[in-house]
């Protein structure tokens, strides 16, 4: 036993060597695949926007604005269909993330976002605002995200909100409410005339 360990021991060996072609193949054929799935999601992404694309355009703010009430610096992170939180909204721009400067105004919410087109939620278009934890692709801790509920058409969207300070989010709500409540009730009011 001990002498054919011994030959065993003496007997030279080559390193494997690496079949270069194999290797190179393989990481072709993944490179291949990462480029056919991105392909695939952006395909995706535009046939979201072609299904989505009765909704009207964005409206833009008025000259007369009046003075602002509340502003607020932070992140766009998209809207969805009110109450469906993963139902994104790509149609016009609205699913693109972006930064966003927010100015609540009694004309309604005008919403500036660097990098992508800015948009007007007019008073009378607000349905309410809440605080959440989500909306399409982005989970906060509970209440990290101001979700403003408002009409666009004959669809109701979602739009979600993160500020610099999240602090801010409570007066939002509670500004935003009050608005809506003060809009429905002249609503109201003119409608029994």
């Amino acid at each position: 036993m001990t002498s054919s360990i011994i030959q065993l021991a003496a007997e030279q060996k080559s390193a494997e060597v690496t079949d270069w072609a194999a290797r190179i193949g393989w990481v072709v054929g993944l490179l291949l695949f990462v480029a056919l799935l991105y392909w695939l999601m952006r395909e995706g992404w535009k046939w979201r926007g072609t299904l989505q694309g009765d909704l009207p355009e964005l409206p833009t703010a008025p000259e007369d604005a009046g003075g602002p009430r509340l502003t607020m610096t932070g992140r766009y992170h998209g809207s969805t269909t009110a109450g469906q939180w993963l139902d994104r909204v790509v149609a016009r721009g609205l699913g693109t993330r972006s930064r966003a400067e927010l100015t609540l105004t009694d004309a309604g919410v005008h919403v500036v976002r660097p990098g992508a087109q800015d948009f007007f939620v007019p008073a009378a278009a607000l349905r309410g605002a809440r605080l959440d934890k989500g909306i399409a692709g982005k989970v906060l801790p509970e209440g990290g995200l101001l979700v403003i509920t408002w009409a666009h058409g004959d669809r109701e969207l979602d739009s979600g909100f993160r500020s610099d300070r999240a602090a801010e989010h409570t007066a939002w709500v509670t500004a935003l409410t009050d608005l809506t409540r003060k809009n429905s009730k002249t609503t109201e009011t003119e409608g029994a005339r």
